[in-house]
């Protein structure tokens, strides 16, 4: 049986990650690679269920609890979806994981990153991505991305200034963890970022 392997991708709103999951994925299966997609928060019934309520923008939370409805929210996720994936030697494809919290709670929120590290080591048994692909691009410019789609959360709501906060917490895990994290410019053409990943992936895991 082949090795399971972790790739997470992250990134500011509207960066594409959906869009390149869905063609990495395809890409991986014609080569035969079996492929299990997902998200955070999300993947499962239960934290989908919590997705939805920290996403609400008619609801007001402080960003504690936001923090520890995501951190439940993947520990089922982590439990039931990725870690069998793993252990069935299949590739898994996350939009958004762990890098996610600490930027948007963590950098931008103003917690502490050593607790959110560590109530997400708790979560996930320890768990990282073997490999994280880094979306990245200018926000003013992410911006018209999102209008197209017209999806509104309380998060695509906070404004452009909330936009470069995420971006530069970005920037500081990937300089913080460089042998995981590799940086692709989410503005190019998408064909030219797809093969961009799939480039990474291959130096990582040889596919």
């Amino acid at each position: 049986m082949s090795k399971g392997y972790f790739i997470s991708l992250e990134g500011a709103d509207g960066c594409g990650k959906t869009t390149q999951i869905e063609r990495v994925a395809a890409e991986l299966r014609r080569l035969g690679r079996e492929v299990v997609c997902t998200r955070e928060p999300g993947g499962t019934r239960l934290a989908e269920t919590l997705r939805a309520l920290v996403l609400d923008p008619e609801l007001i939370m402080n960003a504690r609890t936001e923090t520890l409805l995501y951190i439940a929210a993947r520990a089922d996720h982590v439990e039931r979806v990725i870690k069998p994936a793993l252990l069935a030697g299949k590739i898994v494809l996350c939009d958004r994981f762990s890098d996610s919290t600490e930027v948007y709670q963590g950098v931008v929120r103003g917690l502490p990153l050593e607790a959110i590290h560590g109530l997400s080591e708790f979560a996930t048994d320890g768990l990282q991505p073997d490999l994280t692909i880094l979306l990245d691009g200018d926000p003013d410019l992410l911006a018209a991305r999102r209008e197209l789609r017209g999806v509104h959360d309380r998060y695509e709501n906070a404004g452009l200034e909330f936009q470069h906060k995420i971006r530069n917490g970005f920037m500081l895990l990937a300089e913080k963890y460089p042998q995981r994290i590799f940086k692709i410019n989410a503005l190019q053409d998408t064909d030219r970022v797809t093969a961009e990943i799939l480039r990474v992936i291959n130096t990582v895991i040889k596919i």
